[in-house]
Parts: structure tokens; C-alpha cells; sequence
């Protein structure tokens, strides 16, 4: 039997692509507050702490000898790393690092990781270019807005669907932020973000799997190259965004126009960025936030008889693997998330270990863990009830975890979190002075002293 799944296509849509373009194009140097201005240098912080930690993993390996068949050029950065490769494998290879530890940016209204796509794309070519970290900070602001607006006008459909939205918008976040660095105009911006929406990158399916730290990856050079290819005359669809078989109608069933047009120059998304404490997907959070703070009440794996969660649907749909096989299957375990939050009072890298992910009493805990779909509760959200081996319960509702917009991490949680990643990479002075260099970024003539610091 034939299905009908015609969706009515906008035939009148505003010209969002072109819009983008002059904004991008056209926005002044620093032209929003300070407080967006820091939060370009917490996102840029995060992101390469998150670069450097994951950059001896066996994906970054694996991904670096593929590059490496190609004889690459040796052009760019690998953060963490001494090798070098072209611009377009380091922003592939520094997308897929970013990310591999899920610990990395949440634009939390779509889910979006925006700094993967695009601070990978702008770093690379801002080392090749000779950029200034003024321009590196710019293109930083201007590219995360454009990937987020485009988030925004086709969230949660098009995730829904089975996209994964990081790597959709990315290639387009990354393409206006390579587009900005290189100066391009209206009309050549316009033909970057025609060729970037040609390339969404990335299927939910992949989650659990290395090819989901890919998919920032992937949109990171997707983005550099559509800029770099409209800079020499290559050309697209001017309504690529827009047009009824262009990128957000056929990859999504909802798209609100508005979200792209409305106080764009005045509201940058940046400024919803949060930042992870725990390195795994973001809705497992309220959960590993509760069990800590359980652990805090003296509720532990040795007392604890039953765990009852009542949670969101989106929880158990992204994270509810009851039993994964190893550390990246982990990150998507609400149950493991809570075993590692009642054993070890936190869930880091370290808790997502293949060791500790299988280790006998981490099994166990998470066993006695029983998730309850609530669709009254928000997705930010969850209820836990500890009931001990006693009979006696401990109750806990988190409205809000560690780490949301609401709770934010300090600068000062930021730092220890990067040094906690970075020290073992490339030790206590690099780190320090990654720290600053980070900080100072939009002050710094170029990237070389950041680039000396990160390999």
C-alpha cells in the first residue's frame, strides 16, 4: 500500500540564505556585548580542551592514518598532537576529537554542539591565513549563530527524523565562519552557504559509535571547502537554505523562517551555549546530577536496593542502552550515568573507561536502575527515588542540572575542566599557557603562540 508522506512545500519563503550572507558578510568586528564577547572565548576554551583530551583516543588514531594515505600537506594543527596535516583533514580530525568524549558545547533549545563544526573549520584556516585572534573570535560569534538560527527553524523535527543536527547545521555554521575569515562578500558568502547545504553530515543511528564524533568532523571540512570553493568562483543555489527542495524543507517537516530573520545582529545564539560537567549526552545529566546528589545524602551502590528515575521520553530514546558493551556505548547509558554518579560522586572521561563501563560492581549498580518515561517531566529535568536496602527512601527532583544555562559553569569549573583533560596530554606549563592564550585570543596578532602551545 502506497503512503502519501508529501509535506505542502513553502513556496514564498524569505530569502534566509541571502539574509545570512549580508549578515555574515556585513555584521561589525565586535558588534555585540561583552558578555557575548566571553562567552566566544568559554566556547573556543571548551573546545579545545575537549580537542586536546581526546587526541591520543584510537578514533583520532585511526582517523590521522586514513589522512595520512593522502599525503597531506602539513598546513594546520592537530590539537594535542605533533603531526600536521592540510587545513581540511585538521579541521576533519579536530571536529572528530572535539567530540569524541561527548564533554563539549550544548546550544541546549536544539541540542546542537555548535564549537566542533565551527571552531575546528576557523582554527585551521585562521593557522594558514595568518588571522588575527580578533578575526578568529568574529568568525567564531557569526558562524555558531548561523548554524543555531538554522537549528532552531527546523528543531526538533528534523532530529526527530533521525538527523544528527550537530553535523546538519554545522557544515553551514562552518562554511559562513571560513566564509567571514576569508572576507568574502555578500555574493560569494551566499555561494559558501549554497554549497554547505548540499552536505549535511550525520544520522542518529552512528550514536554509540566513532562516526558521531565524525559528523562535527565532517561538517568542519565540508564548511572550510564550500568557503574556500565559492572564494574561487564556484557557484550554487542563492535560496539553498530556503527553496522547496533546498536544505531545510527536504530535511524537515517544520521550518519557521522567523527563527533565522528575528533580532539576527541583535541576539547571538552563543549566548545560550552551556557546557558539559559530565562527559556524555546532555539529557543524562539531570540524572547523574541527582545521583550525586544522592551520594551526598549517603546513598551508596552497597545500600542502594532499587533507583527508580522518572524522566523525559528523549532520555530513554537517546540513552537508554541497558547494557553497553564499552565507554563510547556508555555515553549514551543513562544507567551507567547514575552507577558512575552514586560510585564515583562525578562521571568524567575516566567514568567512561571500557574498564570501568564493564567492571563488575558498575554492572551491578546500574542494574538496580529502573528509568520511568514521564512526558510531564521537562527534558531538563528528573525525579529520583533511592530506595535503600533498609526500606527507607531518599527522594530527589532536579529541575535543572549542573552546567544548564540556569546552573552554569564558572570559569573557574571551565578551567579545571580543561586542565583536567589537557595536563595529561601536554603537561602543567603548556597547559597553563593554553589557559591564557585561550583568554587572550581576541587580542593576539595571530594563532602561532596558541598553535606552539596546543601540540
Amino acid at each position: 500500500m502506497a503512503v502519501n508522506t508529501k509535506v505542502e512545500a513553502d513556496h514564498n519563503a524569505p530569502a534566509v540564505t541571502r539574509i545570512l550572507a549580508e549578515f555574515v558578510a556585513g555584521h561589525p568586528s565586535k558588534g555585540w556585548s561583552n558578555e557575548v564577547e566571553h562567552e566566544a572565548h568559554r566556547t573556543f576554551l571548551n573546545w579545545l580542551g575537549c580537542a586536546v583530551g581526546a587526541s591520543q583516543h584510537e578514533a583520532v588514531l585511526a582517523a590521522l592514518h586514513a589522512v595520512q594515505v593522502l599525503e597531506p600537506s602539513k598546513q594546520a594543527l592537530i590539537a594535542g598532537r605533533k603531526e600536521r596535516v592540510d587545513i581540511a583533514n585538521a579541521a576533519l580530525i579536530n571536529g572528530i576529537s572535539s567530540h569524541l568524549f561527548d564533554f563539549d558545547d550544548t546550544h541546549l533549545k536544539t541540542i546542537i554542539h555548535p564549537a566542533g563544526p565551527v571552531c575546528s573549520a576557523v582554527l585551521a584556516l585562521a593557522e594558514l591565513t595568518g588571522a588575527s585572534g580578533r578575526q578568529v573570535i568574529d568568525a567564531i560569534v557569526l558562524g555558531i549563530d548561523v548554524a543555531c538560527r538554522v537549528g532552531n527553524t527546523i528543531y526538533p523535527h528534523h532530529y526527530d527524523r533521525g538527523w544528527h543536527i550537530t553535523g546538519s547545521t554545522g557544515s553551514l555554521g562552518a562554511a559562513a565562519a571560513c566564509a567571514r575569515l576569508l572576507g568574502l562578500d555578500t555574493g560569494k558568502t551566499t555561494m559558501a552557504l549554497g554549497i554547505a547545504a548540499s552536505q549535511p553530515v550525520g544520522l542518529r543511528e552512528q550514536f554509540g559509535t566513532m562516526t558521531k564524533p565524525f559528523h562535527p568532523g565532517g561538517a568542519a571540512r565540508a564548511g572550510l571547502m564550500s568557503a574556500l570553493m565559492a572564494r574561487e568562483g564556484f557557484t550554487a543555489s542563492s535560496r539553498a537554505i530556503e527553496a522547496p527542495r533546498g536544505f531545510a524543507q527536504v530535511v524537515s517537516t517544520k521550518f519557521d523562517w522567523n527563527e533565522i530573520t528575528d533580532q539576527l545582529g541583535e541576539r547571538f545564539e552563543i549566548s545560550f551555549n552551556a557546557y558539559k560537567p559530565f562527559a556524555c549526552g546532555i539529557v543524562i545529566h539531570p540524572s547523574i546530577d541527582a545521583c550525586v546528589q544522592l551520594r551526598e545524602q549517603g546513598v551508596t551502590a552497597d545500600n542502594l536496593a532499587r533507583l527508580d528515575l522518572r524522566v523525559h521520553s528523549l532520555v530513554l530514546e537517546l540513552t537508554g542502552k541497558k547494557e553497553p558493551a564499552d565507554g563510547l556505548q556508555g555515553k549514551f547509558s543513562v544507567y551507567h550515568g547514575c552507577a558512575a554518579g552514586l560510585i564515583f560522586g562525578r562521571a568524567s572521561e575516566d567514568e567512561y573507561d571500557d574498564a570501568i563501563v564493564t567492571r563488575e560492581d558498575v554492572v551491578a549498580t546500574r542494574r538496580k536502575v529502573n528509568a520511568i518515561v514521564d512526558d510531564a517531566i521537562d527534558e531538563a529535568a528528573v525525579e529520583a527515588t533511592a530506595t535503600l536496602t533498609d526500606g527507607k527512601t531518599v527522594h530527589i527532583r532536579v529541575d535543572h542540572a549542573i552546567g544548564s544555562l540556569e546552573r552554569p559553569m564558572t570559569d573557574d569549573d571551565l578551567m579545571k575542566k580543561f586542565s583536567t583533560m589537557s595536563i595529561p596530554v601536554l603537561g602543567e606549563e603548556k597547559t597553563r599557557q593554553l589557559l591564557q592564550a585561550c583568554w587572550r585570543l581576541a587580542d593576539a596578532p595571530d594563532v602561532s603562540s596558541l598553535v606552539a602551545q596546543a601540540s
